[in-house]
């Protein structure tokens, strides 16, 4: 049941980037990331509320860390979904387990403990992959000017991966996965609607602006569904799952937009998918207690 609970997650995660992508032509990044947090501070305080947990928190400074990384995080995800096909940016930015683990192994060679990198030669080897695939995934970006918003994603993907360790902080120190995604959302809205003052802004009285709702909505539900799969479920099967959520974009981008990616493309792909599984399993015995991704 709790595998269903992730690619329920990924689904979601999915149907939230075809949204972007019909919402990009008409609203930038920032103010998609200003809305998409409008309606989570909602969502998430209406569910922290009904469990009774309170939005106060001991450790303040810690969201705003963790905010100031995953916002911007999530800005360069958007970024790409609006100028790449869904399937490369979705990719991308789930290279982040992957940079974990490549975060993983450059303490272990700052700390001068050359011995434990041996011993991790698995690892080290999945992240090398997993890099080959992002060369060759990028590769068809070059012939259609894409390259830029490639680097942009796979930035993305690398803020994700720093924003994830600092939400393992936050559970250690027992903060209610709802207040992290509320606070989360939060700064989102708030990081938004400041960068918004900078940038144009279009107008909300639009039929286009219908499409910003669901973006909200899905992000949440992606969000709960994903925490009750990692709760309830064997997190290596559940963390394994999430990649299910690059199929749903492929398949999302093929029909809904006719996107085509160069068979070289779809190697790369396959290639980080299998490198992030590899990457998953091999990590889990050094950071076991490493939680969710958010999105």
């Amino acid at each position: 049941m709790q595998a269903a609970w992730m690619i329920a997650a990924s689904l979601f995660f999915a149907l939230m980037s075809v949204c972007i992508k019909y919402a990009s032509p008409y609203f930038g990044p920032l103010e998609i990331v200003c809305y998409r947090g409008a309606i989570g501070i909602v969502f998430m305080g209406m569910l922290a509320r009904s469990r009774g947990i309170g939005l106060a928190t001991p450790v303040p400074m810690m969201h705003v860390w963790r905010n100031l990384i995953g916002v911007a995080a999530l800005a360069a995800w958007f970024y790409g979904i609006a100028h790449l096909p869904l399937a490369t940016a979705m990719t991308l930015n789930y290279m982040s387990g992957v940079w974990v683990a490549a975060f993983l192994l450059c303490g272990t060679l700052l700390t001068g403990r050359i011995a434990d990198l041996r011993r991790q030669g698995p690892l080290v080897l999945a992240v090398m992959a997993a890099f080959a695939g992002v060369m060759m995934l990028l590769r068809p970006t070059l012939a259609q000017d894409q390259l830029f918003a490639g680097l942009i994603a796979l930035i993305s993907g690398l803020l994700s991966a720093l924003a994830y360790i600092q939400v393992a902080a936050l559970g250690r120190v027992g903060e209610p996965a709802a207040r992290t995604v509320f606070y989360f959302s939060a700064g989102a809205a708030l990081a938004g609607g400041i960068g918004m003052l900078f940038v144009e802004r279009h107008p909300l009285h639009s039929v286009h602006a219908l499409w910003l709702l669901p973006i909200g909505v899905l992000a949440a539900l992606g969000q709960l569904c994903m925490t009750r799969a990692y709760t309830r479920g064997a997190t290596m099967i559940v963390a394994n799952l999430q990649y299910s959520g690059i199929v749903f974009a492929a398949l999302f981008g093929l029909l809904l937009f006719g996107e085509r990616i160069e068979p070289i493309g779809w190697l790369g792909m396959a290639t980080i998918i299998a490198s992030g599984i590899v990457a998953t399993i091999l990590r889990a015995r050094a950071l076991p207690n490493l939680p969710a991704e958010e999105h």
